[in-house]
């Protein structure tokens, strides 16, 4: 007699991603810089922007499963939770942590490139996604399609490395007619643009965009896990 065998699918607690690394810090950029968060980056990214700052994370990182990070998380305490990379999205059950992150009562939010579809992103979570800039090197990568899926609450950010950029994202604004549909930053590749210059640009067009620089790298330099 033949026993078949079945496959029975992996609980979704059991499932496992590869973390580059968890920490605690004050979030940097977007709508709720200044406040403590837990950063979760995961492993991996399909792009090679000119101006990544954390290429660490496109390999390595440890195995963990999705309780084991919320445990990880919970130890912490924190209010707000961002899952960022490289780029999260890239692996396949990244929409499921931030699922039961919300489900835990962490206000969520996810940090991606946008050039990876985020239909099966939890409604609950504020997405803060990146139109790539010709800058960038990756501006062919961008999937426009996103566009429609966004909510009110989610952030588009324009990483801008020089006047080209800012003329570009400009344009881009306007001819998408994205102004007043969400909140849009303008965040000046560190090193490379000087924030006042980038500030001086956007007063002299009164170009209704929240202008940031990267809080983290002000107070700490390029330390890793802050």
């Amino acid at each position: 007699m033949t026993v078949k065998s079945h496959t029975y699918p992996v609980p979704a607690a059991n499932r496992e991603l590869r973390v580059s690394e968890i920490f605690y810090s004050l979030q940097g950029e977007s709508r709720t810089v200044g406040l403590p968060t837990v950063f979760i980056r995961l492993t991996g990214c399909p792009l090679r922007c000119d101006y990544c700052d954390t290429s660490y994370a496109f390999s390595g990182g440890e195995r963990i499963t999705l309780s084991g990070i919320l445990q990880k998380v919970s130890a912490y305490s924190p209010r707000f939770v961002t899952v960022t990379g490289g780029e999260p999205l890239a692996q396949r059950d990244c929409w499921l942590l931030l699922k039961m992150l919300c489900d835990a009562g962490y206000t969520t939010s996810v940090e991606t490139s946008g050039a990876i579809d985020i239909s099966q992103v939890d409604k609950r979570v504020s997405i803060v996604m990146d139109i790539k800039t010709p800058g960038s090197g990756e501006v062919e990568r961008n999937r426009y399609q996103n566009l429609d899926l966004l909510k009110r609450k989610d952030q588009i950010k324009f990483v801008i490395s020089d006047r080209a950029d800012y003329d570009w994202s400009r344009h881009f604004i306007g001819q998408k007619e994205l102004t007043g549909k969400f909140e849009i930053l303008f965040s000046p590749v560190h090193g490379e643009l000087e924030p006042a210059e980038l500030a001086n640009w956007i007063l002299d067009d009164n170009l209704q965009v929240r202008m940031q620089i990267q809080l983290h790298k002000y107070l700490w330099g390029e330390e890793r896990g802050r």
